[in-house]
């Protein structure tokens, strides 16, 4: 097709004042999103709003607003449930898909891909999960309590590594890998821990149905489909079967994320050498608009097929779940009510099980399992840092909060009061960890060597 004439063009106009108020406008929000801490700092905003708010005059609108029940079904079936179990259920599924997906990409071509690289993050994370889980345990030894031994073991990869980010290059880059690989075995154990010790249940019926699903997830893999619906209905189906079967439903979101193809579906070269003939083709007949049109669109099809589904799929829920799916979890359960409160009741077994659990077993277990580890000569000091350094990490692994806050919904989730306890160890033990371990990171600690 012909270009218009000159005469004909389309005119330009000036720019009118709005865009570039609207550039103004927007210009902080885009700074913040492009921060590496955004996340965290939106995360913390909403649990602070959390607290202010079931702490106002107006505490009654929050429980109302997540305690409201809704209903859904066809016909005569339905199923009701509150906000808060709508987020924490449902929604959290997505944030447990892409825990999934990360946790393959590292296996596959990451940090973890190799067992050299992940043996020593592995066996701190032991450590990490070990001690507080015994120290909690001891502390509320022979109580009902005792059903909450694992909320101290998770790190918040989102808090801790925005942490480290505060001290900028005073801890090295190692150090900073090592703990996110770190954080991510934290996440493969909480997994595990609450796949086999916070079901409700098990229903072998459901489960077989479950395992069926898996099947369809790994043809799904084999044949690299990259359509998302096919995945969407085969995660509904095992969310389903695996709530009716026992197993916490949102872990269905874990095994759709490890089933995600985290290879291109042909080896670059030979898409690129199939390419070659149609670009140019494309560049000789450069005149016929429809057809370059035509070729422009295959070329760019088959280009997507480098692209792996897993990295696909991890970009697109990616800002969801860390700018809207974790902030509105820790919204609906960050509301601690302090009415009736005082310093004492922070020594209650519960939260100060926990907040010993986060702060002191914490990072005893990671640095005496990693240094016990490197005097072995099982690895080397992770990221050549000094073991002041190792320490501050270790402390600032002891920020609990997200995956923390489900385990303890899941353990406490029938008794509201101590549910309340265990949510303010987790704020007070994840508070001391972040402000003890900044202070190590940044006037104690040795800086990192540049190399």
């Amino acid at each position: 097709m012909e270009s218009p004439p000159p005469s004909t063009a389309p005119k330009t106009r000036s720019p009118t004042p709005v865009p570039a108020l609207f550039r103004v406008a927007i210009a902080p929000l885009r700074a913040f999103f492009q921060l590496q801490t955004s996340s965290g700092i939106l995360l913390a905003l909403c649990a602070v709003l959390a607290m202010a708010w079931a702490n106002s005059p107006w505490a009654a609108a929050y429980e109302s607003l997540f305690d409201a029940r809704l209903s859904f079904g066809v016909a005569s079936t339905h199923a009701t449930f509150t906000v808060r179990q709508l987020i924490n259920d449902g929604l959290m599924t997505l944030f447990f898909f892409l825990v999934g997906m990360e946790v393959k990409r590292e296996l596959s071509a990451g940090e973890l891909r190799t067992p050299a690289r992940a043996v020593l993050p592995l066996i701190a994370a032991l450590g990490g999960m070990v001690v507080p889980g015994l120290l909690y345990a001891v502390i509320n030894a022979g109580s009902a309590a005792q059903a909450g031994w694992a909320i101290p073991m998770a790190t918040d990869i989102a808090f801790s590594i925005g942490c480290l980010s505060l001290v900028g290059s005073r801890v090295s880059h190692g150090l900073v890998v090592f703990l996110t690989a770190l954080a991510i075995f934290d996440d493969i154990g909480g997994i595990l821990v609450i796949a086999l010790f916070y079901g409700t249940g098990v229903h072998g019926g459901w489960l077989l149905a479950a395992g069926a699903v898996v099947a369809l997830l790994v043809a799904l893999n084999r044949f690299y489909v990259r359509n998302g619906i096919p995945w969407l209905l085969a995660g509904a189906a095992l969310w389903f079967t695996m709530h009716h079967g026992g197993i916490h439903a949102t872990l269905a979101g874990v095994v759709i994320g490890l089933c995600i193809p985290s290879r291109p579906t042909r080896p670059g070269r030979e898409v690129l050498g199939d390419l070659s003939v149609y670009i140019r083709d494309c560049t000789e007949r450069a005149e016929d608009e429809s057809m370059r049109g035509a070729q422009l669109l295959y070329i760019e099809e088959r280009l997507e097929e480098l692209e792996p589904p897993l990295n696909r799929f991890e970009h697109l829920w990616k800002g969801w779940v860390a700018y809207g799916i974790v902030p509105l979890f820790a919204l609906a359960n960050s509301g601690i009510s302090l009415a009736g409160m005082g310093w004492g009741d922070l020594l209650s077994p519960v939260p100060l099980g926990i907040i010993v659990g986060l702060f002191v077993g914490k990072q005893v277990g990671i640095l005496a399992f990693t240094w016990g580890a490197v005097r072995l000569g099982v690895s080397s000091m992770p990221g050549g840092g000094s073991l002041s350094q190792l320490h501050g990490v270790a402390v600032v692994a002891g920020i609990g909060f997200t995956v923390a806050l489900f385990v303890a919904g899941l353990a406490f989730g029938d008794q509201p009061a101590v549910l309340n306890e265990a949510k303010l160890g987790i704020v007070v033990g994840s508070l001391l960890s972040a402000l003890v371990g900044y202070v190590l990171l940044r006037f104690v600690a040795e800086p990192a060597v540049a190399v």
